[in-house]
């Protein structure tokens, strides 16, 4: 049976706020735990009118007071950003809060623009280059020991990590120090296969992972109809377009025809960008869902769904668990 976990960006659709969106956020863990997903992550984004992720730790502690099993986690932290010991320190508190369920998934990337990344570091000088560096500090708080500096709560905690990443760059990284590695195709899809084979080829036993696991990111937008998917499906094409152009803002109501209103080039990007994507009803969505699995052979998906509508949301995770982590029960 596939696996599948969910990451949440906390979308903040039109005429709402923040708080709205961390409460749904919340509610949608919940559901997500009973319908059997693996793990629920949320992802570090700043200065973004539209994504309410941006104190990741202390919105997944958020998240965890209102669940009991699923695990909680960053997809991901985006280390350059922040000192290693203050990440150890934050997912050391959310290990000691729910014991045995938090992951802790590192990206280099900012996770923002420049202007923003100058406003969370003061300065530049902690660059991506200095990334596997980084993830080596963060390991050793983690792991404890004789030395002067120490992670309290943190040290000693079996939290795994993750590298997350868009290119070849983070598949070499995480099969060098044999971590588990997360490819980030719900919006890069283009280096994902070759990715995906550096990663196996190369990759290296650890004590945290005796075999290489990989985990893909993916786009499901599941409704009872192929129709009601495409016309949900339009709020997240016009936030990426808004994205591209400068003008991010908060996750549009849906708009019929709105793929008719652009030139071709934007609809290219938009077909580049939705690639690894099922949209449609439960049949479509499960076919899309099922051959994406087999071309890949992921290990795990962890699919996002920036839908306007909370409702509409949940309906679309309750289809993709109905449809493929119960498909034994269904063929039956």
């Amino acid at each position: 049976m596939p696996i599948l976990s969910v990451l949440d960006l906390a979308p903040i659709p039109q005429g709402s706020e923040a708080d709205d969106a961390l409460r749904n956020s919340a509610d949608l863990a919940a559901l997500a735990e009973t319908l059997g997903y693996k793990r629920y992550w949320m992802a570090e984004h700043h200065s973004m009118p539209g994504i309410a992720s941006a104190a990741t730790a202390v919105a997944l502690a958020f998240v965890g007071a209102n669940t009991s099993t699923i695990r909680i986690g960053a997809g991901g932290i985006m280390l350059p950003n922040h000192a290693p010991l203050t990440i150890a320190e934050q997912f050391g508190t959310l290990e000691a809060l729910y014991p045995g369920r938090v992951d802790l998934g590192l990206g280099r990337a900012p996770g923002t623009d420049q202007a923003a990344a100058y406003a969370l570091r003061r300065n530049l000088q902690s660059d991506a280059n200095q990334f596997p560096q980084d993830v080596l500090e963060l390991q050793s708080y983690l792991r404890g020991g004789e030395q002067r500096v120490r992670a309290v709560p943190g040290e000693g905690m079996d939290i795994p990590l993750w590298i997350l990443g868009s290119s070849t760059f983070g598949a070499q990284l995480a099969a060098m120090l044999g971590l588990p590695y997360a490819f980030a195709s719900h919006f890069a899809p283009g280096q994902m296969m070759d990715a995906i084979k550096v990663y196996r080829e190369t990759f290296r036993p650890s004590a945290q992972l005796s075999e290489p696991y990989v985990m893909l990111g993916f786009n499901v937008i599941a409704a009872d109809s192929d129709e009601e998917a495409q016309l949900l499906a339009t709020s997240i094409q016009q936030a990426f377009v808004a994205l591209r152009t400068g003008a991010p803002g908060k996750l549009p109501p849906p708009q019929a025809g709105f793929m008719d209103t652009l030139p071709l080039s934007a609809r290219a990007m938009l077909d580049q960008f939705l690639s690894c994507s099922a949209i449609g009803g439960p049949e479509t969505m499960r076919r899309q869902t099922l051959d994406f699995l087999d071309r890949t052979g992921a290990d795990e998906l962890i699919v996002t769904a920036q839908i306007h509508d909370h409702q509409a949301r949940r309906r679309s995770y309750q289809l993709l668990a109905e449809a493929v982590m119960r498909e034994p029960a269904l063929a039956a």
